[in-house]
């Protein structure tokens, strides 16, 4: 279902619900919390003027600047998979403005938000206990890793030849081993590339 700028509350109303039904529900998410913060936030708010007919279609849309917005199913998977509440302490990485910074605030206790760049090189403090990545990476910083406390969960998308999978984890004795979750189509984070290797 697609919104035109300027429709009604009514409109955009059963745009989300639509998104709800037609791409969450039949995919598997049907965890109450997560609907009841996909269908508060107006995702046509985080997408470009030119884009907010398209906010609710079943697809990543461009946001200019080499980022995009990941598919509602994408953000609804990751918020299933993390399940956030009110005890969690939680670093984002991605946009503290986005759709994704928007549905963790109405379900986290503690918010902090670090942009890709930003975050790939920051030194961690063990401060949190879910640290949540709006995007695939190729490869976890340490610096990063060091961001979770011992048990806390982590969820990301990571690339693996090419193919995007949603992916979590949990810091165990000091290391972080994600684990691929579900096949699904993700935007990709430079910033988390593997690091180029010599060869001869």
């Amino acid at each position: 279902m697609t919104i035109s700028e300027g429709q009604s509350a009514p409109a955009t109303d059963a745009a989300r619900r639509a998104m709800i039904d037609s791409q969450l529900r039949t995919s598997g998410v049907n965890q109450p919390w997560v609907l009841a913060a996909m269908m508060k936030v107006p995702r046509e708010d985080y997408v470009p003027a030119a884009m907010r007919d398209a906010a609710y279609i079943d697809r990543a849309i461009p946001l200019g600047e080499g980022r995009s917005l990941a598919s509602p199913l994408v953000h609804g998977k990751i918020l299933a998979e993390a399940a956030p509440s009110a005890n969690d302490k939680v670093l984002l990485v991605g946009d503290a403005k986005g759709y994704l910074a928007a549905l963790l605030g109405v379900l986290a206790g503690n918010l902090d938000v670090l942009n890709p760049p930003e975050a790939a090189g920051k030194r961690g403090n063990g401060a949190y206990s879910l640290v949540v990545i709006d995007g695939a990476i190729e490869n976890l910083p340490k610096p990063l890793a060091a961001q979770l406390c011992d048990g806390g969960r982590i969820v990301t998308g990571i690339v693996e030849r090419g193919v995007t999978r949603l992916a979590a984890g949990r810091k165990t004795a000091g290391d972080v081993t994600l684990l691929p979750v579900a096949e699904i189509g993700m935007p990709i984070l430079a910033e988390f590339a593997e690091p180029k290797r010599w060869t001869f």
